[in-house]
Parts: C-alpha cells; sequence; structure tokens
C-alpha cells in the first residue's frame, strides 16, 4: 500500500531523516527551501545590496547552497549580488574534476565565478606540499591555506560577506572534536552560524540546520550537478573519526545532530576564558587572531625547507622557529627572535572551518 505525504496526501517518495515524515518530492522541495529561508531571516544573516561570495568546491553541500540561494534571493527579492568563489589547492585528479563542476554550475546558475589558487597565492600546490611533508599533518596546511585563500578571494571580487555550505553534521562534528580536543571554549563559536562579525569579512552558515542526508536527497531529486568524490589526501583525517562516531549516534537517534548544535550553542562558557580577537596579519596584511597568521607560519617553514616547523606546539617548537632565523614581520626592526617566538603562542588557533 503506498505511504501518503505527510503534508498534502500525495504518494509520498521519501522519509525525511530529520523529521522521519515522509514527503512527496514537491512536498520536499518546499520545507527544504522554506527551512533554509526561516534559518537566513531568523539569523538575519543577510541585508540587500550586500554581495555574497559562495564558497564553490563543486560539491553537493555547495551546490545545493549556490542553488537554492540563488532561488530564494530571485523568489523573496533578498537583493544580494551572488558570485561563486572556488578555491584550487593544486591537487591532480581530484580538485582540477571539481573545478569543472563548478564551471558548468557558474552556467547552469548563470552566476560569476572567480577562481584563486594556492600556486598563486602561496607558490605551493598541495601536491609539491604532500610530496615534502608527507600525509601526516597535510589537512592542517590545506585547512590554514583555504581558510586565507577564500578571504583572499572574497577582497577580490569586494565581496561583503562569505557563505559556505557547512550543514548541520559538519558543526555536530566539529563539537565532538572540540570536546574530544579539550578546547571547551570554542564550543559556542563553532556552532555560530555567523562568524568574524568583529572583523571586516563575516562567514555565514545557511545550511547550519539542514541534514547532510537530506542535502543529498534534494540534490538527488533535483538533479544537480554535483562532484562526489572525496579527496585523495583525507582519509587519515582526524574529521573522519568524529564523522563515524557521529553516524553511529545517529543510526540509534535522528535527533543527535541536533541535539550535539544545540548543546555547543547553550554551553555556558567561563568568563576567565580568553578567545582570540581578530587583527591584521603583520607579514600578509589578512585576517588573523595573532600578530603573524598561522598561514605565514606555515608558509615560511615551506619556504626554509623546514615543513614541520609551524606544526609543533609549545618549546620545542618556538626553539625551532628562533633557530630557524624566521622573519614574520614587515619590518626588520620586528624580526628578533623575541617576536618570532610570540608567533607560536597560540599555535592552537581554531581551523573550525
Amino acid at each position: 500500500m503506498p505511504v501518503c505525504c505527510a503534508a498534502c496526501s500525495g504518494k509520498a517518495v521519501l522519509k525525511r531523516p530529520k523529521t522521519g515524515d515522509a514527503l512527496c518530492r514537491e512536498c520536499f522541495f518546499h520545507v527544504f527551501e522554506t527551512e533554509i529561508h526561516h534559518t537566513i531571516l531568523d539569523a538575519n544573516l543577510f541585508t540587500a545590496g550586500e554581495t555574497v561570495a559562495i564558497g564553490a568546491s563543486g560539491g553537493k553541500d555547495s551546490t545545493v547552497l549556490a542553488y537554492v540561494l540563488k532561488l530564494l534571493n530571485d523568489k523573496y527579492d533578498y537583493g544580494l549580488k551572488l558570485i561563486l568563489l572556488s578555491v584550487d589547492e593544486g591537487i591532480t585528479g581530484y580538485r582540477d574534476d571539481s573545478l569543472t563542476t563548478v564551471k558548468r554550475n557558474q552556467k547552469q546558475y548563470d552566476l560569476p565565478l572567480k577562481i584563486v589558487s594556492y600556486e598563486e597565492l602561496y607558490g605551493w600546490t598541495m601536491d609539491a606540499i604532500v610530496k615534502e611533508i608527507g600525509l601526516k599533518n597535510n589537512c592542517t596546511f590545506c585547512g590554514v591555506f583555504r581558510r586565507q585563500a577564500l578571504d583572499r578571494g572574497a577582497v577580490l571580487v569586494e565581496a561583503d560577506k562569505i557563505v559556505t555550505g557547512h550543514n548541520a553534521d559538519d558543526i555536530a562534528e566539529t563539537v565532538l572534536m572540540n570536546v574530544l580536543r579539550g578546547d571547551i571554549a570554542r564550543l559556542r563559536r563553532c556552532t555560530s552560524i555567523t562568524t568574524g562579525n568583529e572583523g571586516y569579512l563575516p562567514r555565514c552558515k545557511p545550511l547550519k540546520y539542514t541534514y547532510e542526508k537530506e542535502i543529498v536527497m534534494y540534490a538527488y531529486f533535483k538533479k544537480l550537478d554535483y562532484f562526489s568524490t572525496e579527496c585523495i589526501y583525507s582519509p587519515n583525517a582526524y574529521r573522519g573519526y568524529a564523522r563515524a562516531f557521529l553516524k553511529d549516534l545517529e543510526a540509534i537517534r535522528s535527533s543527535s545532530i541536533i541535539d550535539i548544535i544545540h548543546s555547543g550553542e547553550s554551553l555556558s562558557i567561563k568568563k576567565d576564558v580568553k578567545m582570540p580577537t581578530q587583527m591584521t596579519c603583520l607579514q600578509c596584511g589578512y585576517i588573523s587572531s595573532n600578530k603573524v597568521c598561522k598561514a605565514c607560519v606555515l608558509l615560511e617553514g615551506l619556504n626554509k625547507g623546514l615543513p614541520k616547523l609551524g606544526i609543533g606546539k609549545g618549546l620545542k617548537a618556538r626553539q625551532k622557529l628562533v633557530a630557524a632565523g624566521m622573519t614574520l614581520t614587515n619590518t626588520e626592526s620586528q624580526s628578533t627572535s623575541t617576536e618570532s617566538t610570540a608567533v607560536l603562542n597560540t599555535d592552537k588557533q581554531s581551523l573550525e572551518f
């Protein structure tokens, strides 16, 4: 006997992972898009007239985000100028293929596209970095460089905000990772729908409460064009273990994802816990929580043939930094060993997203 849609009594074609409701295709599209619209309105994410850079990787999340954001922008007259912004990390057989998908999306959605690359920004590709350092800690380099590359690209297109396709599963995974690392102070920040408000380039996550499974279902039923291969350098990434644990929890209790997010949102942080404040990097001039940003520290280590220089923590890392004679500031007067030592005092800088 066919199952009826809970909204219109028509023939249901799916069961929502988030709520368990049986829905027909059109009703699923409606509730999916409407929930994202309400998330945008409730969090007051945008202001009419803003230029918004969409972090586009070609994957399911960013593809659905670009499609839905364009649809909602037209339907509800947000008044936004949308631009696709992609980062080419230089991973042969992975990123070159996904960027081909992004270029097709550009034509399909009729949106401008800007691509920035690690090679042009830093003089290194991820292929070259992995060849230098191996598969351990490579995600640290990529995460730091990618975050700054998005900032740089957004500045080039004169964007007011960046939106990323991080979904509810991603945020719940980050909460778990912070708990497992004992980094309790960052739980509230990692669940924020907007970060960087204290700086000049905020980042927003319109898919914050959207389940990954529903994003996949939406892309499938809408027949969206996206790239589904995982990064060839990420099998051993720490996030993968948190993801596997989260999937086990979800199988037992479907609300686990949202419950974990709400836990991070409602956590009361001790007043004496000091969070990093945004400033401008003395070396490259971009957003940083230190006098010299993590990207510049890592890049300096690569260029000096000491790629693990910016990875270590504590006294040993600082001793290596001073021994290498690294100049991490704009002027010679600021390149003393004392100031260089201070660079790694915040080596636990958040790589949140």
